[in-house]
């Protein structure tokens, strides 16, 4: 019975974390901020620069520009901008979600949490999967959006099941930024310095997961440092997810013209691979890597908040 109760009550924190962030409208918006300011860039100015990188790729075959349709490179720069938006709204989406406990603290409602029979344990738990809840709720509608926009332009050559795992890692994203940020808000007592902190990641997330550069352009330390973060393994897991299916039919296209080298080549110019010192991690050692970091914030997170929220 004691167990039950404990479930209802965890079950019930949770609940009413969901409702207090969707009724508040404001954090809503700010949730999509960074993601509407990623679009912007893109409509001015970012989607010359991955055509013309595109384009320096296929001048390094030459002939192959009469072998690769036009609207192939524009729909290969329309997947590349919603990876960005998303890899983006993977790292400020779950940020924001997490809101409620900030607001809690700083409104000294945590005390009242505290005081009920859940243990510590359950209550950050609660906060995790509601916040990780809503922040799966909101990049995939944005997922959804971008897709059903992109193929009104053309054939994204994704079947059902590649739409399924895109899903799949942007609720993995969510999941991983949550479990992250958690340990970071649980040191920050009021919104305003929640807002702070959001305007600063909002201002180099973008750069983190190469929404705005491709990270394959910068130094190989740069490069280490921005896929040492989840949220950029996820950005190319995800990229591999949505555009390989291109890729093939353009490879297909180009009837081994160029022995397969065009398709390398633009693999490693928008890091189809996640680079870490002089090695490359694959799909599956980036899962792990990913899995693996959650375990260990969810942890970290609990023994946290067990040590610095003490009862009124």
């Amino acid at each position: 019975e004691r167990l039950v109760n404990n479930m209802r009550g965890f079950l019930g924190l949770t609940k009413r974390n969901l409702l207090l962030f969707f009724k508040d409208k404001q954090s809503i918006r700010f949730s999509l901020l960074t993601s509407m300011i990623v679009l912007a860039l893109y409509l001015l100015f970012l989607k010359d620069t991955f055509v013309n990188a595109m384009d320096s790729a296929i001048n390094q075959f030459p002939g192959l520009s009469l072998l690769i349709d036009k609207n192939d490179k524009d729909m290969f720069a329309n997947l590349i901008l919603l990876t960005g938006i998303l890899g983006s709204a993977m790292i400020t989406v779950p940020y924001n979600c997490l809101i409620t406990l900030v607001k809690d603290r700083e409104n000294k409602v945590d005390y009242d949490i505290l005081a009920t029979p859940l243990k510590r344990g359950q209550i950050i738990l609660s906060y995790f999967v509601s916040a990780a809840f809503s922040s799966i709720i909101l990049t995939g509608i944005i997922l959804a959006i971008g897709l059903a926009t992109i193929c009104m332009h053309g054939n994204i050559y994704l079947g059902t099941i590649d739409i399924l795992k895109a899903f799949g890692v942007v609720a993995l994203g969510s999941i991983s930024a949550t479990s992250i940020f958690m340990i970071v808000v649980l040191f920050l007592k009021t919104v305003s310095a929640s807002g702070a902190f959001f305007g600063l990641l909002s201002a180099v997330s973008g750069f983190i997961i190469g929404a705005y550069i491709p990270i394959s352009q910068f130094s190989e330390a740069v490069q280490t440092v921005c896929n040492i973060f989840p949220a950029s393994q996820i950005t190319i897991i995800l990229r591999n997810v949505l555009i390989n299916g291109l890729l093939v039919h353009m490879t297909t296209s180009l009837n081994g013209v160029d022995q397969g080298m065009f398709v390398t080549s633009i693999k490693e110019l928008f890091s189809f691979k996640a680079r870490i010192f002089d090695g490359y991690f694959d799909m599956n050692q980036m899962l792990c890597y990913i899995v693996v970091s959650i375990v260990i914030c969810v942890v970290v997170q609990i023994l946290v908040y067990s040590k610095t929220y003490k009862k009124a």
